[in-house]
């Protein structure tokens, strides 16, 4: 009889601690990719990933706390458990299939390659990046491309997006490839994007842009990716997010229309 009243407390405790952890999950980003995910000057993380991970959240009726993650360790540290979910605008590509899964959609992407307004830069070949210095966010897509596309150039990379923008502006830099929304955002919005321009046709093979951008969770925890996309249909339909990307874009980025 004790041995009963052992296990049924440890099933209760269990059960209770369960509980717990589902009415609370820890979202992961960046906090360096505005207007996507950034710090304010208050040193809150704010931006249209935040909003919408915290929409689901509520949708969820889960509490949610904020973890940020310098983007080169933000897989790892899914993996290790730091987080729960990762809300960072990533491409859903199949390399990153391998180690997480994916919810649906919650907007599409483009890349872009940008350069200084005087820079003459036209053309996108290897023979036409031969000997300029092309930069991207380390650990990206946009990484990877210009690595495979262009190596007759001299590669940079950097931890943040905000040093390559910093690197392009100051001349140290040729061009850089990177996610086209943020790059409209930052060539209108800011002063040291004036410098600058979008350039050459968006890049939207799937090969780079994969399948759209993701929230990622551990491959095991295929239960929490199905309440995610049960919660993203929901503020797709009650209004929810089109107030958020009302916000940040004038055109619906879950359409691109």
């Amino acid at each position: 009889m004790r041995k009963l009243i052992l296990i049924a407390t440890a099933a209760l405790v269990a059960g209770s601690l369960a509980a717990e952890a589902q009415d609370k999950l820890r979202l992961g980003t960046e906090g360096a990719y505005p207007p996507f995910n950034y710090f304010d000057t208050a040193g809150n993380l704010v931006g249209f990933d935040i909003d919408i991970g915290l929409a689901l959240c509520e949708h969820m009726q889960v509490e949610c706390e904020l973890v940020a993650q310098d983007w080169d360790g933000i897989i790892p540290g899914l993996l290790a458990k730091k987080y729960d979910f990762i809300i960072a605008s990533m491409f859903i590509t199949d390399e990153r299939r391998k180690q997480v899964s994916f919810t649906d959609p919650y907007y599409l992407a483009a890349m872009t390659h940008v350069a200084p307004k005087d820079s003459g830069i036209a053309e996108f070949t290897d023979a036409a990046m031969a000997g300029k210095v092309v930069g991207a966010l380390s650990g990206s897509t946009q990484a990877d491309f210009i690595q495979e596309m262009y190596p007759s150039a001299e590669i940079r990379l950097y931890p943040t997006q905000d040093e390559v923008n910093l690197d392009l502006a100051s001349g140290r830099l040729d061009v850089q490839v990177s996610d086209m929304l943020p790059m409209i955002e930052w060539v209108t919005k800011t002063d040291d994007g004036a410098c600058c321009e979008l350039t050459g046709e968006p890049i939207t093979d799937p090969k780079w842009v994969g399948d759209g951008v993701g929230i990622a969770v551990r491959q095991a925890d295929n239960d929490l990716r199905e309440k995610m996309n049960v919660a993203l249909k929901e503020i797709r339909e009650d209004g929810t997010y089109k107030a958020i990307n009302d916000k940040y874009f004038p055109i619906d980025i879950f359409t691109m229309k």
